[in-house]
Formats: C-alpha cells, sequence, structure tokens
C-alpha cells in the first residue's frame, strides 16, 4: 500500500490478565479498503478487533489512526474517531426495540452518509419491522441491525467480526452482498471471517491469523490457496 494507512498496528500486544494472546502484530488498512482477517478459532482475531477498539488494553503507540497513537484509549474516544465494530454474536439491547437498537449508534453524532433512512433503504426488512423487539428477529435480520447501528455511527473504518457466524447461506449472500454499498461511501472495512473463500472474495487484501501472530498476508486476488491453507493451520 503507498499511500499513508488509514489505521495502522505495529508491535501490537495484547493479552486477558496474565494470558496473552496477540504477539506483535503488525497490520495496515488504507482510507477505502477491505482487509480480510482469517484463521481459525483462537487464533486472535477477536482480540486484535477489540485491543483496536480499546476494549482490551494495548499500548497507546501500537495503535495508529492518521499517524495519531490511539492505543489503549477509551472505546467511546475511538469511536468518536470513527471506528465502528460489528461485535461477534451481535449484542443487541433485549429491552430495546429495532429502531433503538439501531438509535444507539448515533451517540458519537459523527455526520456522514448514514442516516437511519439510509440504513432502512440498505435493509427494507428493519424497516417493516422497526418497532419490534431486537428478539424477534431472526439471526440475519439481528445481524442488520448489528450492521445498521455501526454505520449509524458514520465511522472512517467499521470492523466486522465474524458476521456470517450462524447463519444460513442465503442469508450470508443477502448480507455480503451489501458490502460494496458500503464501501462506496468511501468507508474501511476490515473484514473478520473463518470462511476463507468468502472472505477472500470481497478484500483487497488477507492477513492470516495462527496463535496470535501472523502467519501470511498478501492480495486477495491472488492468494495460493494451499499457502493460506497452511499458513491457516499452522503446518
Amino acid at each position: 500500500m503507498s499511500a499513508a494507512p488509514l489505521l495502522e498496528a505495529k508491535g501490537l500486544c495484547a493479552s486477558y490478565g496474565d494470558f496473552p494472546v496477540l504477539f506483535g502484530i503488525d497490520f495496515e488498512i488504507g482510507a477505502g479498503e477491505t482487509v480480510a482477517i482469517i484463521g481459525a478459532n483462537g487464533a486472535g482475531k477477536t482480540t486484535f478487533l477489540r485491543a483496536l477498539t480499546g476494549v482490551v488494553p494495548a499500548d497507546r503507540a501500537a495503535v495508529r489512526l492518521d499517524g495519531e497513537a490511539i492505543g489503549g484509549l477509551p472505546s467511546h474516544r475511538i469511536a468518536a474517531r470513527g471506528i465502528a465494530l460489528v461485535p461477534e454474536g451481535r449484542c443487541l439491547f433485549r429491552s430495546l426495540s429495532v429502531e433503538e437498537n439501531l438509535l444507539l449508534g448515533n451517540y458519537t453524532r459523527r455526520s456522514g452518509a448514514w442516516t437511519l433512512d439510509g440504513i432502512y433503504a440498505l435493509f427494507p426488512a428493519l424497516m417493516e419491522r422497526r418497532k419490534q423487539p431486537s428478539t424477534t428477529l431472526s439471526g440475519g435480520q439481528q445481524q442488520m441491525v448489528a450492521i445498521g447501528r455501526a454505520l449509524l455511527a458514520n465511522p472512517r473504518l467499521l470492523l466486522c467480526d465474524e458476521i456470517s457466524l450462524g447463519l444460513a447461506p442465503v442469508v450470508i449472500q443477502d448480507i455480503y452482498a451489501k458490502l460494496p454499498l458500503i464501501r462506496g461511501t468511501g468507508m474501511a472495512l476490515v473484514i473478520v471471517e473463518q470462511d476463507i473463500n468468502q472472505a477472500l472474495l470481497v478484500a483487497d487484501r488477507f492477513y492470516c491469523f495462527q496463535e496470535g501472530r501472523i502467519s501470511l498476508t498478501g492480495p486477495a486476488k491472488a492468494a495460493e490457496r494451499s499457502r493460506i491453507v497452511a499458513a491457516y493451520l499452522g503446518v
């Protein structure tokens, strides 16, 4: 990548208490770029996203946004700078309606292309169910709410953690078909996936995580599947 990165991690380490998970991760993504992160369960993918968003502690200089050190800042301050996370498992508020869950994403008051009407245009099924409790939705519809909530923060960088997890293939295809529309607004995307084929299909570049380290990286379209499988499995 020739231009200065939008976000960069250098030597990023992270742990849960005394249990280390990430060991010196080097990563970068440019404005408007889509980068996939692949790897098996326990490889450190979710911890990496949590470290980028301040959920897991990180050294200040280990994460930079537009050259500014943001590692270890509180999550709300990182969100205000333009990073939003679609978390694994969706994490919707059960006591709130679909629309109330969506509007929580607008607490940063960042200006941008995404509005509530825009989310309903992207996911028409949510418009029909906007007053319903989020618990009445299907898994795919709940994932749409989680994505829409993050988009309403109008981030510059959207982090998507396992957005296909537990969903039927037809629902996964529908959600992934929306990603070019999201990217068309100029937003950068990080897609964390265990499904190698799905991840590489939408990405410009990829990073493969294996036991808390990067085992392989490169352009998505030119990736050799045998090398990816070896890096994925650590063989």
